[in-house]
This record gives structure tokens, C-alpha cells and sequence, in this order.
């Protein structure tokens, strides 16, 4: 059975906290000077439990923590949060700080501490300032309402100007199920298996093992598709957590319904990636590029990331520029199979290139397209049946001056 996401059903007024069994909060302890900083998200049973994390090799102490219970325990009951420190590259003693979120945590829910993942985000190399945290750990009070959704998006922030939330609703085996995810990224996005801090939950009951799976699958076209910067963090971690409230058969790839749920997630996933593409650092646009006839998937993908990803065209989308010359040099040197000759170029509803040569058009039509919050590019390579889809977003003056003060 084949599910598109037009047919699935997108609730507005959810939240992270939706589906049946979850509870969220999040305050300011201290870590940054005024806006929050501590997060929790809990599930009233321990939940199967999946995640995909940075390839970059220097890995933050709690990534490295979170990242073990999910390979060895493949449960979760609860993951706490802080954004204003990475608690990355501060050797023995980060691991420590990690250890003592994670105890802390346990013994606040009364739950194994086996039970606990943490994440961090925010400025490389500083020891964590432990005081406000075990202050903020012991007031900290999840709970299942909206109020509670929103204080958690919030905490989580670093650079980011929105939060980002999206939740969706599916029947299966006669019972709703929702999946709801929350994300934080704004720069320092090029992901490689996994993204920023992502955590998606859902009350369906779905085997470990093809939770797992299914995320690698969905992250490669979704999380693993997208770009502000090109760095990759120390932090990057997305973590799903399906604790089975709501009653239904356990899903695998074998159930008859899988598909319906499998879809419900991709668009979970797509949406918190667009949502982080668009709200890339100092960004006034998101960019999609889409690529169809490579001699593969994979191919094409490369393809479209690397267009997105192109400082060049970044910039040109920024200054409105129709220089679809910088488009056609980033394909031609994504490492992909490409044949010059047979190349179509299409922004917005405006073919520029066809066969590998200039097509005329209307440079004032296009400026004006281009000035819109949202631009999209078609490339044709006309050489198999392979697709992808990449996003990213503009290189403004902005993004400069974010990251120029990032620690002041």
C-alpha cells in the first residue's frame, strides 16, 4: 500500500507532548543569562528507543553517553537537555558532568539511571557550570500540556529564531496514533547520518530493531539532505522514542499498516528538516533543489546537496541574482556522474538551460521569483531514473555577523 503525505493528517494546535504518555517542560537555570536552558522530555514507560548521531569524530561527552544507551539498552525513559554549552572536546571531566545529568535525572524520576539520555548544545570547549544545573534538574517539572511542549522548544535553542514543531495523526489496528517531533539547528548544519538535536516522539508500539532501521532509512532523504554551513557538529544527535501507550500491534516492516506509519514519520522528519534549512543563520529563504535522472538515488542526492550546499548559489539566491551558471558549476563538480550535454536547469517555472546550453528567458521574471521566501530548482541530467531532494537556504551578511560574536 502506498501512502502519500497529502493523505496524511497534520494537527496544528499538537505538540511533542501529544501522543499519549509524554511529558515535557523546559526553564532557565543559569547556563545562559536570561532565556531557557534546561529541557526535559519524559515518557510515563520506558520506550523503544532509536537514534542516528554526528560522524564528525570529535564527539561531545553526552552524544557519547545517549549514544551507548541506545545501542546496548535500545530503552529510554526520559532525555534531559541543555542549550549555552556543548559539553564538547572537556575530556574526562565532560564525561563526568554527562554522568551526573544523567544520575540526577534518574534519581528526580526515580528511574534507572541506564534509563537517561543527555544532550547538550551550544559553545565548543568549556567546562559545564554544574551548579545551576543540578539547581535546575531539581525544580524541573515535566508535564503534558501545551505550556510545557513550548517551554521545551525553547530551551533547547541556541541561534535559532523559531521554534520548530510538527505532529501528525494516522489509525492503525482501529487506534490513533500520533508522531510529533521537535528540533533546534540553525548553523553548523551538514549532516552526515544525523543533524542538530531532533527528538521525535510517538505512542505506537514499533520493534526497536525497525524503529532503528527505519530511521537510518527516513534521515538519509530528510535530516541527512540538508545544509546551512557545511560544518558538521560535535553534538548532532536524533533520537525517537515510541513507548507503545496507545496499544497497537507491535509495527514492523510485516505489519499491514506499516507503510501508513512509515509515511506519518518520513513527514515528521521532513518537516522539522525544512523547518531548520529555513531558518539557517542569518537566512531569508529556503532552497530546494530537486534532481531527477541520475544513474541513481544516491547520485542524485549528492547532486542536490551539493547545489544547496554551493557558497555561490547561496549567495546568488540572497542577492536575487539569476545566475544559473553557478547551479551548473556545482553539479558538474559533485563527484557525480553527470553528461554536460544532456543537462536541463529549471528555477521556479523557468527553464535557463536545456541540453547543456543557455535557454532565453526573462532575467526581470526571474528576479522577481527569486524574491520570494521560498526558491526552488529543478536540475535534469537525463541518464537514469535516480531522485533526491535536497534543501538548504541563502548566505546573508547576517549569517557573518551571528558567527562572528557567537561567544560574546
Amino acid at each position: 500500500m502506498t501512502v502519500t503525505f497529502e493523505s496524511l493528517k497534520r494537527i496544528s494546535d499538537k505538540n511533542i507532548v501529544s501522543p499519549k504518555g509524554f511529558t515535557a517542560t523546559g526553564i532557565h537555570c543559569g547556563i545562559k543569562h536570561k532565556k531557557k536552558d534546561l529541557a526535559i522530555l519524559v515518557s510515563e514507560v520506558p520506550a523503544n528507543v532509536a537514534g542516528v548521531f554526528t560522524t564528525n569524530a570529535i564527539k561531545a561527552a553526552p552524544l557519547v553517553l545517549t549514544k551507548q544507551i541506545v545501542k546496548e539498552c535500545g530503552k529510554m525513559q526520559a532525555i534531559i537537555v541543555n542549550s549555552g554549552n556543548a559539553n564538547a572536546c572537556t575530556g574526562t571531566q565532560g564525561y563526568k558532568d554527562a554522568e551526573m545529568m544523567q544520575q540526577l535525572t534518574a534519581e528526580k524520576l526515580g528511574i534507572a539511571k541506564e534509563l537517561v539520555g543527555v544532550s547538550s548544545t551550544g559553545v565548543i570547549g568549556e567546562i559545564m557550570k554544574m551548579e545551576p544545573i543540578e539547581k535546575g534538574i531539581a525544580k524541573i517539572t515535566p508535564t503534558a500540556t501545551l505550556e510545557g511542549a513550548i517551554d521545551f522548544a525553547q530551551a533547547i535553542l541556541t541561534t535559532d529564531t523559531v521554534t520548530k514543531n510538527t505532529t501528525y495523526s494516522v489509525e492503525i489496528d482501529g487506534k490513533e496514533i500520533m508522531i510529533a517531533g521537535v528540533a533546534k539547528g540553525s548553523g553548523m548544519i551538514e549532516p552526515n547520518m544525523a543533524t542538530m538535536l531532533a527528538y521525535v516522539t510517538t505512542d505506537a508500539d514499533v520493534d526497536q530493531q525497525s524503529l532503528q532501521q527505519l530511521l537510518k532509512e527516513v534521515t538519509d532523504v530528510t535530516f541527512n539532505a540538508i545544509t546551512v554551513d557545511g560544518d558538521t557538529s560535535t553534538n548532532d544527535t536524533v533520537l525517537v522514542f515510541a513507548n507503545g501507550v496507545a496499544g497497537n500491534q507491535t509495527l514492523t516492516p510485516a505489519h499491514p499498516e506499516w507503510d501508513t506509519f512509515k509515511a506519518a514519520f518520513h513527514a515528521v522528519s521532513q518537516d522539522l528538516s525544512k523547518m531548520i534549512a529555513k531558518d539557517g543563520e542569518g537566512a531569508t529563504k529556503l532552497i530546494e533543489v530537486k534532481v531527477e535522472g541520475a544513474t541513481s538515488d544516491e547520485e542524485a542526492r549528492k547532486i542536490a546537496k551539493t547545489v544547496v550546499g554551493s557558497p555561490l548559489v547561496k549567495t546568488a539566491v540572497f542577492g536575487c541574482d539569476a545566475n544559473w551558471g553557478r547551479i551548473i558549476c556545482a553539479v558538474g563538480y559533485s563527484g557525480a556522474t553527470v553528461d554536460p550535454t544532456a543537462v536541463k536547469i529549471q528555477i521556479g517555472t523557468t527553464m535557463v538551460v536545456e541540453n547543456g546550453e543557455p535557454v532565453p528567458f526573462s532575467e526581470e521574471d526571474l528576479i522577481v521569483y527569486l524574491k520570494q521566501n521560498e526558491v526552488k530548482v529543478a536540475v535534469a541530467l537525463n541518464q537514469g531514473e535516480g531522485q533526491g531532494t535536497a534543501w538548504g537556504c541563502d548566505l546573508t551578511y547576517d549569517y557573518v555577523q551571528i558567527n562572528a560574536s557567537y561567544r560574546s
